[in-house]
């Protein structure tokens, strides 16, 4: 596709333009797209995505806290090839030691990473080479153990971001089914997978257990599944882990194929690596060793000649040193043990992280010889003891223990190993024990009751306005050292979506009331209306010394239920209970409010706009169209205050599934909805209810004739910090322009009109206002632009440009008289192209002449530069082409863009134009606009679907059909096997599914937890199947429909397995969240 560039931060004019010339547009060629994505942020084991190799790689990627929807953020692919490549992988971020981020040459501070993280320069793994036959046999038995997994962590919590990924894991208990593997691929949150054994059978698996601590996590599975060999499983023997003694990884090599990795055990004493800013280990040792283990062998068995499994692989650094750091098998074992007798898993803990310490930093610490010379006779292997790290406030070791006190003795028994430090605490939950410590050379004896780890360590969260939370965690507050309480923002979306950053918040207050806790916060949000603005306060755990205040509108109608989810370790599934119905909204109340008054300005009559201006806030609860955002917030012109009509940008209000509210005289706050959406001309129409605001709104006077190159104005604009900009200035161009398209997800932008640009540096800072005359007549609407993404910063461009009144007076007539346009538009793009063109193109001198004479201040006509794609029922015989140059239409020359406007009102036009050199009489079809608009969304698999919308159209030659992929959750099934945005879905199970309605007719059809076949197109004409595994409990399927009779607009239904509807009012998940949103239309990061 051709695409006009953009040069040095400006928009290129929209003309045709020749090698000799310095504007030739420039074709764009997409690059490799993968349909499976990854968003890269703190990564935290390895993860590959999609597809089924052998054993493939795990990456827990620490995204948001949220689980967002993808808007496809990579350009589309030419070919679909596997969606895994070592590219995909995020690399691993540091969590930093000290406050200081890098070291002083500019390196991170720690260079750990999980196993299954990949970073830049790592180490090839290296297999073992001329093995004994004694090795051979181990291994051959062994790999029938190991097992690959693929699962979806569904929504983020605590540490863990919503994912879909792969790991390793190993049979321990072939009988009863459990799977050993690493803690951060069970997670600490929902979890959806299943694996697949050595001789490619597949089955569930669902977890058991998750320690809280340690990296380590057990799922079951049922062996009656497995039917084409025999199950085995691994002795756990964490006894024969010695330094010197050789051992194999078995496991996957990057996820492309079985690998057996060799090494030497070298230390048995190391302490547990930091891996981010998410879930580490602590409280442990861990054991060191030379495997250069690689993408996917996380939750690998680590096992001796014998064939015993006698370590976990965990991670391992990413610095390219081939040093690997494996979990030592005592909790495992006793875990398993445990669950095997069914027995609960006691876990104690006295809030303190320990760290080991070389007697040489404890005598430095106060370590007395006497207690030096008594632990080194008693233990004379030893070279350190545990030292107190971290101590958490308001912890059972609160002023207790402190930061550097050297561990002893507890209960009377010299203590230097964690194993045997976390057998007395596990034994005594609910007792108390005795810790002799030393502090500066004194002896101290302090009597602790342990706590439950687990009573500390959430198993539940509750979801309400779009967003999801639980009781701060262990993990988190050990993080930062800061008490175990608060309410923490797992995923803070919907109306608990902040500024700046999407995890790591914590809920103070809510409408004036503390939330201490999850039930305290509860029942609190009972009580809070629909569409209520309540003022909340908030801490971010990297930030406690500030408290944050914001107010927020709180969503009871998208999001109407609020839900708690329980973890249920006997179904290893999350259970779903209601916690009540919303209270409905309040009445609107009717508000006084005065507009400011500017002063020291030198035209009163210009600055009287200002009661003009309504601030538009539109948050959507569902992103569609290809838009980035899921809120946007800037300033529409009333141009008719007796029914409360503003006009306001597309890129405010791209479409009308939306909350909107305006703030009038910066006081009133009312709630709008969607009258009339342009189709080309980038503007939008909202309507207010007048009679809820007392205040001297006033109509904006629109001129009538267009305002001209050089005339004065006065440019009238709102900056990015919402503030009044104003200073006289003037028109510098009127050209016709093209927004450059968004080639990786395309999206509503303005095509076919005329751009005002002007002579001062506040027309890039403001984003909304107008040019007005001196006598306060509105000359032309300031209005932003969304333009493409920008491959190199992932940013969305936004273009601030003028559009000349007279340009909407068609619609807003029609529109103030209760009319709603039924608008027709020729679906094709056009250039102007100047007149040393159109003659070397075969236009005629006298047409030529009579251009120079119709239009004296531009000698221009129209070539089609694009043409939408074709209708269903195929192409017209009539239709303009590409390349076509227009001459007239029915009758009139065209040499203006608003001369355009005469196909709003015809079906057919009368076009005589010039192609191939020869001038041609067509009579033209236009289309209607009613369908451009997404009127019907339907969210399957945690994709979002829809008719392909008007921006596609524009930039496909081809729709496949009119089910077309729009975004996907993180964590889904279609995130999982690869359904990627700009995706056609044109069958399910071999049943063509050309319209939503058969689509959703198929697929309601399937029984849940079941496979079924997709048949997928992408947006380059690529045709490729996808096999995927349907998931009602956790992304159940939700139909939305606009329906006028709706409070909302929109009607929202819930479809369960066989086809029904089950709940006509649908509490809705939310469906993904930007990853910043904008006050002013200017740039912001957003999700990919």
């Amino acid at each position: 596709m051709h695409e006009v560039a953009r040069i040095g931060g400006r928009i290129r004019i929209n003309s045709l333009s020749f090698t000799s010339l310095p504007c030739l547009p420039i074709r764009v060629t997409p690059t490799l797209h993968r349909p499976f994505q990854n968003a890269s942020a703190l990564t935290h084991s390895k993860s590959r995505h999609a597809s089924l190799p052998r054993f493939p790689r795990v990456i827990c990627r620490f995204v948001s806290a949220s689980a967002s929807m993808e808007i496809n953020g990579h350009v589309r692919p030419k070919r679909k090839g596997s969606p895994n490549t070592i590219h995909d992988r995020p690399t691993k971020l540091f969590r930093p030691e000290s406050s200081e981020m890098l070291n002083t040459n500019g390196s991170p501070n720690s260079h750990f990473m999980y196993d299954d993280s990949i970073a830049d320069g790592t180490v090839e793994p290296v297999t073992a080479t001329a093995d004994t036959a004694e090795w051979q046999a181990t291994i051959e038995a062994v790999v029938k153990n190991v097992v690959s997994i693929h699962f979806c962590q569904t929504c983020s919590f605590d540490t863990s971001s919503a994912l879909a990924s792969e790991a390793t894991g190993f049979v321990v208990d072939a009988a009863k089914g459990y799977i050993l593997t690493n803690r951060h691929v069970v997670g600490s949150g929902p979890f959806w997978g299943y694996c697949i054994f050595d001789n490619h059978e597949e089955c569930d698996v669902y977890p058991v257990y998750r320690d809280p601590v340690h990296d380590f996590g057990i799922l079951r599975f049922d062996p009656n599944k497995i039917k084409y060999m025999p199950l085995s499983e691994l002795v756990l023997r964490p006894d024969l882990a010695k330094v010197g003694s050789e051992i194999r990884v078995v496991g996957n090599d990057a996820g492309e194929k079985l690998s057996i990795l060799s090494g030497v055990i070298s230390r048995l004493d190391r302490n547990a690596p930091e891996y981010g800013e998410g879930y580490s280990d602590f409280n442990t040792n861990y054991i060191q060793a030379a495997a250069a283990a690689s993408g996917g062998s996380s939750g690998s068995p680590v096992v001796n000649v014998d064939g015993y499994a006698v370590a976990l692989q965990a991670g391992g650094r990413s610095d390219g040193a081939s040093t690997d750091y494996f979990l030592p098998l005592d909790r495992p074992s006793r875990a398993l043990e445990c669950i095997r007798r069914g027995l609960p898993i006691a876990r104690g803990t006295i809030q303190t992280q320990w760290i080991i310490k070389p007697f040489d930093e404890c005598r430095r610490l106060g370590l007395t010889a006497e207690h030096e010379a008594a632990i080194r006779k008693g233990f004379p292997k030893e070279t350190g003891l545990l030292v107190a790290e971290i101590v958490l406030p308001q912890g059972p070791a609160d002023k207790q223990l402190e930061e550097g006190d050297v561990l002893i003795k507890v209960n009377g028994e010299i203590l230097t190993q964690f194993v045997r430090l976390d057998d007395i605490l596990d034994s005594s939950v609910g007792k108390k024990v005795i810790i002799l410590v030393q502090r500066g050379g004194i002896d101290v004896e302090v009597e602790l009751e342990v706590g439950d780890l687990h009573a500390i360590t959430p198993d539940r969260f509750v979801t309400v306005a779009g967003a999801s939370f639980h009781d701060l965690s262990y993990q988190q507050a050990r993080l930062y050292a800061i008490p175990v309480k608060g309410v923490y923002v797992c995923e803070a979306a919907g109306s608990f979506r902040f500024d700046s950053t999407e995890s790591g918040w914590i809920i103070e207050s809510v409408d004036q009331k503390k939330t201490p806790d999850l039930q305290a916060f509860i029942d609190v949000m009972k009580d809070v209306p629909d569409r209520a603005r309540v003022v909340v306060t908030y801490k971010h755990l990297s930030d406690l010394h500030t408290l944050n205040t914001s107010i927020i509108f709180i969503d009871r109608h998208w999001a109407s239920k609020m839900r708690m989810a329980v973890r249920n370790d006997n179904t290893g599934i999350w259970d779903f209970s209601d916690l009540g119905e919303p209270v409905p909204a309040a009445p609107a109340q009717r508000r006084k409010a005065d507009f400011v008054t500017l002063d020291s300005v030198g035209h009163p009559a210009a600055a009287d706009i200002i009661r003009s201006f309504v601030r538009v806030s539109c948050t959507m609860p569902l992103k569609l169209d290809g838009f980035p955002r899921t809120r946007k917030i800037g300033f529409g012109v009333v141009i008719n205050a007796e029914k409360g009509l503003v006009v306001v940008s597309r890129a405010i209000v791209p479409y009308d599934l939306c909350d909107l509210s305006l703030t009038v005289a910066d006081s009133i706050i009312v709630d709008a909805k969607v009258r009339f959406l342009h189709p080309l001309a980038n503007y939008a129409i909202i309507q207010y209810d007048p009679s809820l605001v007392d205040a001297p709104v006033k109509s904006a006077k629109l001129a009538t004739e267009p305002i001209k190159q050089g005339a004065s104005t006065i440019f009238f604009g709102w900056n990015q910090n919402l503030r009044v900009a104003m200073t006289p200035t003037t028109v510098t161009d009127i050209t016709t322009v093209a927004i450059p398209s968004n080639l990786t997800a395309p999206r509503y932008r303005a095509i076919n009109l005329d751009a005002i640009t002007v002579d001062t540096s506040l027309s890039g800072q403001c984003a909304s206002g107008v040019l007005v005359a001196e006598d306060g007549t509105v000359e032309a609407l300031w209005l932003s632009y969304l333009g493409e993404r920008t491959a190199h910063t992932s940013k969305d461009v936004e273009y601030h440009l003028g559009l000349a009144t007279p340009t909407l007076l068609p619609v807003t007539d029609q529109i103030q008289k209760d009319i709603t346009p039924n608008l027709r538009i020729l679906n094709v793009e056009t250039n102007t192209i100047s007149m040393s063109q159109v003659r070397i193109m075969g236009v005629s001198e006298s047409w030529i002449t009579k251009v120079a004479e119709a239009n004296s201040s531009r000698h221009q006509l129209f070539m089609v530069r694009k043409i939408d794609c074709a209708p269903p029922l195929g192409h017209d015989s009539q239709s303009l082409q590409e390349g076509d140059i227009i001459l007239t239409l029915n009758g009139k020359l065209i040499t203006r863009v608003s001369e355009l406007d005469i196909m709003y009102d015809n079906e057919y036009l009368d076009a005589l134009i010039v192609r191939g050199g020869q001038e041609m009489t067509l009579k033209v079809p236009t289309i209607p606009t009613e369908d451009l608009e997404t009127d019907r969304a339907i969210i399957f698999c945690g994709a979002v679907l829809h008719r392909p919308h008007h921006a596609v159209r524009q930039q496909i030659s081809k729709l496949h059909s009119e089910v077309y992929v729009s975004a996907r959750t993180r964590g889904s099934p279609s995130y999982q096997y690869g359904l990627a945005p700009t995706n056609f879905i044109t069958a399910v199970n071999d049943v063509p599914t050309p319209t939503l309605t058969q689509f959703l007719d198929a697929v309601t059809k399937i029984p849940d937890n079941t496979y079924f076949r997709l048949r997928v197109c992408t947006f380059d004409n690529v045709p490729w199947v996808a096999t995927m595994k349907k998931n009602e409990h956790y992304f159940p399927t939700v139909e939305y429909v606009k329906d006028s009779r709706e409070a909302n607009g929109w009607r929202v239904r819930s479809w369960g397995e066989k086809g029904g509807v089950q709940d006509a009012a649908g509490g809705v998940m939310d469906e993904g969240i930007a990853a910043g949103d904008d006050n002013g239309g200017g740039d912001v990061d957003a999700e990919g």
